[in-house]
Parts: structure tokens; C-alpha cells; sequence
């Protein structure tokens, strides 16, 4: 989701302009492993940042709704709402983008009921940008905003108990990014500096503590649509055409440690918002939570789930999935232990594309799901297929190993049996055993436009509640 995304950014955004440190032991599905380590530079793992952590493992301890009946609640926000992250302090932070003026807007959020207490508007500026962000040790929203500016958002509260949402520091890049271009993603390294990297396919580290930022240009051609991974090990950065583990000088300098072509396919896919992967990459592994790296190409017909040793990048195998479905996905793959899912987005119907996205290969095709659970096999030589379902996925799927259960939204047909959308189709909240790929609990949310969830990123909050983005504002998802 690649969770909100770069390209999905601008598909959020083209939505709204046509107005409609140490690592614990953890019990998962590859066995007792640990998660990506901690970052000291940001927030709760789980919850600070769109992929759970700075290591995009899409995997969270927390559990999801108890037993007992499920309630949800959407909180109408005439936006667009792809992150929803939540702080030390309990309080929810969302990032979203008006239907009017397409406006990036910070809200934060009632933790009782999920409306907006607080707004802050942002500078506009691409289709691209102000979209993913994080939340730093501070409780602090970091983001960069149309003007290329890198925001500290902090929030307070009132003596008359109002809240207020305010930029707490900030640091131009508009001499390392181009007026041309736009920053799509961003993560915070061990240093405590931030990286960034840019549409155009620049990457580059800022340390706003100093006032310090460095470039470097990846291969001219190469575009990036996806936000990025930061690990004790470098920077995880995926382009339209190869994988990139970077790490930087004692000066913040970047520089390439390796690199990984993939196959692109002969074009962007149905379902997909440019021609390439549609992975936020992914660290993951059975010792360190890091041992290995995950993305999924673009192969035609039949996409593949890479992974990589994070040390060298040597690959450790290629192998197809979402064999059931249809074969290509937009979101970011959840990383267990030894475990890998993805989810098909395989013509998923976005209202609208990029400007840039290009003819899709082929022009359409319908909606049938897709979901795909590999095993790397435990002498770290080769992968399994472990399962493979037409699970109709219309988010980034989320695992909690604290439930042992995924948590999505599905997109279920208004006819039944249906692989055609229809502007009727109904969404509801899903429970999926990772064991078996089936689908063992649901609450039905509610039809139409207002609950697409557009193929967002849901985020597991403490007490049980589950936040998730859709076209028009924010669903809390919670047991009575």
C-alpha cells in the first residue's frame, strides 16, 4: 500500500479533484521470531507509521477488535484519508487530502469516536506528494508538504480544552528536489536523519537538527512510486525498474550498497498505478527481523514474490503468485518471521489514475481477488507456496500476531458472483486466519463510494480498534 502511496497518492488525489532500538521475541505464523528492530526516531511500532514500522513489515503485536459483537463508525471528512497513524500519547493522526482544492489536511482525531477535533491544512503542491508520513519519538506528525518543506506537526491542548495542530519545526529541501518534482516517500534511519526520495528518483537524507541534506540521483529513467524502508541495515528504496539497499556516509551522503533489477512486465497492469512494482519493499526474517527484503515484480501473466538477503541482496528465490485471482498487486507484503502474504489488486476499479500512469496491459479486467501466503524454507534456500485464495481484498492487509489474524476490508459484489465493480458493491471488515487463508469473521460496513477503501492501509491502534482510510473520511472499527 504499498498501506498510501505515491502513486496511489496521486490516485487519491486525482479521486478528489473529480470531487467524489532492540527487537523482541514475538509467536507468528513462521514460527517465534522477532520485527524489524525498533527505530528510536519514531514512534510506537505498530502504529507510527503506514506499514506498521519503519521496516514496512505490515505486521503489528497489537490484537485487533475482542470477542463479542463489532461496531463501526465512519467519521465523514469530505477527504480522502490514506494515513492514520497513532501516537505514545493515544491520540490518532490522520493525513488526508479535501475533496475541495484537493488540500493535504492533517486531523487529529477523538480516540473515543475517530471525528476530528483538530485540522491543519498543508501546502499544495504535486499529485505526488503529501501523502506518506510518520510519526516521530515526539508524537509528532514528520511530512513534507507542496512547497518541498519538511514538517514537525505537534499537537496541544488548550486551558478552554480545544486541541490545535501546529508545525513545531521545519527544513526546506527546495535546494536538493526540484520545483519539477515531488517528494513520495519517507522514513527516519538510525542517525536519527530522515530519508526521502523524490517521483524523479532522487533519494537523499535531511537532519533538520542541523539543517544538512544530501542527494543522490538514481539511474535517469528510473521513477519511484512507492514510499520507502529504513532498517539498522540502510534505506530499502524500490524504483520502476530495480530494488536499492542504500546507506550513507558519516555526512549523510548516500550511496548504493546493492542493487536488483526485476521484471517490469510489458506495462502497467489493471489495478496498478504505474508501470512497475506496486511494493513498498519489505524487511523482514526469522533472526532479526531483518534477514531478509520482499517486494512482488510486474511478470506477465503471472506476477512473482522476490526476496532478497538483506546483507547482499543475493536472491534467495522467485517464485509466482496470486495464482488464483489475478496476478498483480499495488500493496506492500506483509513480512513474518519466515512468512510473506500479498494481496491482489489486479483490476481493481480506481476511479481515476495518475496523469502519468499510461495504458494499462491489458486496457481492463475484472475484480477477482487474490491472496498468497510463501514460507522461505528454514535452511534459507527457496520459498513455498503455502497457500493461494481469490480473497477480494480492498485494502492493505494488515497481521496481527498478537490475534494471529489478518485484518482487511474486502470488496464484495452487488451481484452476487459478480468479478464486474459496480459503484453498489458492498465493503465489509475481515478476519483472515493466516494459517489457512480463510476468512474467519466479518462485520459489514456499508455499500457505495463512501466505503471504498480505495485499497488503503488500515492501522491496529491499542484497545482494539481498527482505523481504516476510505474515498470520504475515516472508519473505527471496534468491538462493543
Amino acid at each position: 500500500m504499498r498501506s498510501v502511496f505515491a502513486s496511489r497518492a496521486a490516485a487519491v488525489a486525482a479521486v478528489v479533484a473529480l470531487s467524489i532500538g532492540t527487537a523482541s521475541a514475538a509467536a507468528c505464523p513462521g514460527g517465534g521470531v522477532p520485527l524489524p528492530p525498533h527505530n528510536p526516531y519514531a514512534g510506537p511500532d505498530g502504529t507510527a507509521t503506514m506499514h506498521a514500522d519503519t521496516g514496512s513489515s505490515d505486521t503489528t503485536r497489537l490484537p485487533g477488535p475482542g470477542a463479542g459483537p463489532l461496531t463501526s463508525h465512519l467519521a465523514a471528512l469530505g477527504a480522502a484519508c490514506p494515513t492514520v497513524l497513532d501516537g505514545s500519547d493515544g491520540h490518532p493522526v490522520a493525513l488526508c487530502t479535501t475533496h475541495a482544492g484537493q488540500i493535504p489536511t492533517v486531523h487529529l482525531l477523538d480516540p473515543d469516536t475517530g471525528d476530528s477535533i483538530a485540522q491543519l491544512p498543508l501546502t499544495k503542491g504535486s499529485l505526488l506528494g503529501g501523502v506518506y508520513a510518520y510519526l516521530d519519538n515526539h508524537d509528532r506528525l514528520v511530512v513534507i508538504d507542496g512547497n518541498r518543506t519538511l514538517l514537525r506537526i505537534a499537537h496541544r491542548k488548550h486551558a478552554d480544552r480545544t486541541w490545535q495542530l501546529y508545525v513545531d519545526h521545519s527544513l526546506s529541501l527546495a535546494g536538493a528536489v526540484p520545483a519539477t518534482d515531488a517528494v513520495v516517500g519517507l522514513s527516519p534511519d538510525w542517525h536519527g536523519r530522515v530519508w526521502f526520495a523524490t517521483a524523479g528518483g532522487v533519494v537523499g537524507t535531511a537532519d533538520d537538527r542541523t539543517a544538512t541534506v544530501k542527494t543522490l540521483a538514481l539511474p535517469a529513467g528510473e521513477h519511484i512510486a512507492n514510499s520507502i524502508s529504513t532498517a539498522p541495515e540502510g534505506t530499502l528504496i524500490s524504483t520502476t525498474h530495480a530494488t536499492y539497499l542504500l546507506t550513507s556516509t558519516a555526512d549523510g551522503t548516500p550511496h548504493i550498497r546493492w542493487r536488483q533489477t526485476y521484471d517490469r512486465g510489458p506495462g502497467r497492469k489493471p489495478g496498478q498505478l504505474s508501470w512497475g512494482t506496486g511494493s513498498t519493499p519489505t524487511f523482514f526474517g526469522p533472526h532479526t527481523g531483518t534477514d531478509y527484503v520482499t517486494l512482488v515484480d510486474n511478470a506477465a501473466p503471472t506476477v512473482n514474490l522476490l526476496v532478497y538477503r538483506t546483507r547482499d541482496g543475493q536472491q534467495v528465490c522467485k517464485i509466482p503468485v496470486l495464482k488464483a485471482g489475478g496476478s498483480g498487486s499495488e500493496n506492500s507484503p506483509i513480512g513474518a518471521g519466515r512468512s510473506v502474504y500479498v494481496a491482489s489488486t489486479y483490476g481493481y476499479p480506481y476511479p481515476a489514475l495518475p496523469p502519468d500512469a499510461g495504458p494499462s496491459v491489458p486496457p481492463s479486467a475484472p475484480f477477482t481477488g487474490g491472496m498468497s501466503r510463501v514460507d522461505i524454507r528454514p535452511n534459507g534456500k527457496g520459498c513455498d507456496l503455502k497457500w493461494d485464495t481469490t480473497v477480494r481484498s480492498a485494502a492493505v492487509p494488515r497481521l496481527s500476531l498478537a490475534d494471529h489474524r489478518i485484518h482487511t476490508v474486502l470488496r464484495e459484489p452487488a451481484t452476487p458472483g459478480s468479478t464486474t465493480p459496480s459503484p453498489q458493491d458492498r465493503f465489509t471488515y475481515a478476519q483472515i486466519d493466516p494459517d489457512s487463508g480463510k476468512v474467519t469473521r466479518t462485520l459489514p460496513l456499508g455499500a457505495g463510494p463512501a466505503y471504498d477503501t480505495l485499497q488503503q492501509v488500515g492501522t491496529i491502534a491499542p484497545g482494539g480498534i481498527v482505523y481504516e482510510g476510505t474515498i470520504t473520511g475515516i472508519l473505527r472499527i471496534t468491538h462493543n
